[in-house]
């Protein structure tokens, strides 16, 4: 498994990220050794979402991280980096047709092996579980057990992410069960300060021993 696909996954959000601190609190949580970066606003301001996805994708390269497009497969085309589809965001065969077999695809699958088979089959890249914890993103999305992340270790042979409600204190337990990234938004973002954002993301980070 590639050494970018552990660690820590770090998901913006626009409201959180408003106000100009998009860039400096995705820089800060790439100098706290976020691996991956997915880029998450569903506005239609095309324009606007092509130059940040554009600057992220700066940042991503500097700092030796990828950046991955939230369910929009043109634009993660058109800039040549990942995509992550949701169970609604449209076929991931198709996806993968598109972007190559090269591209890093990932797939939501709830609390669902069944899906994770099936994204699998399809040409995933890494399978994404959750929520397991409240969830400010997802408060209505199904709740996962953490028993799951066992099962999916024996079965899918592709890195897997937790992702609803991770934080620095339960996130230890999803990795010991077989998670190989935490998806994190708010317990990474919701602060005004782009230096409490690389402490978190380096707290986040250290969670995951070197090898």
């Amino acid at each position: 498994m590639s050494s970018s696909l552990r660690g820590l996954y770090a998901i913006t959000d626009s409201q959180l990220l408003g106000g100009g601190r998009l860039l400096a609190h995705v820089e800060a949580a790439l100098k706290g050794g976020a691996r991956l970066l997915q880029y998450r606003d569903k506005s239609a301001d095309e324009a606007r979402r092509l130059r940040e996805a554009e600057a992220l994708r700066e940042l991503c390269m500097r700092h030796g991280a990828q950046l991955i497009i939230n369910d929009d497969a043109e634009l993660a085309a058109r800039l040549g980096v990942g995509l992550h589809l949701g169970q609604e965001d449209g076929s991931l065969s198709a996806a993968r047709a598109l972007l190559g077999r090269k591209a890093l695809i990932g797939a939501t699958c709830h609390a669902s092996l069944e899906l994770a088979e099936r994204a699998a089959a399809e040409g995933a890249s890494y399978v994404a579980f959750g929520r397991f914890f409240d969830s400010h993103t997802k408060p209505g999305a199904p709740t996962a057990s953490v028993d799951l992340l066992t099962e999916a270790r024996r079965r899918i042979g592709l890195p897997i992410v937790a992702i609803g409600g991770v934080t620095v204190t339960n996130a230890p337990d999803l990795i010991a069960r077989g998670a190989d990234m935490v998806a994190v938004v708010h317990a990474l973002f919701a602060t005004s300060e782009a230096a409490e954002v690389q402490f978190r993301a380096r707290a986040f980070s250290d969670l995951f021993p070197s090898s």
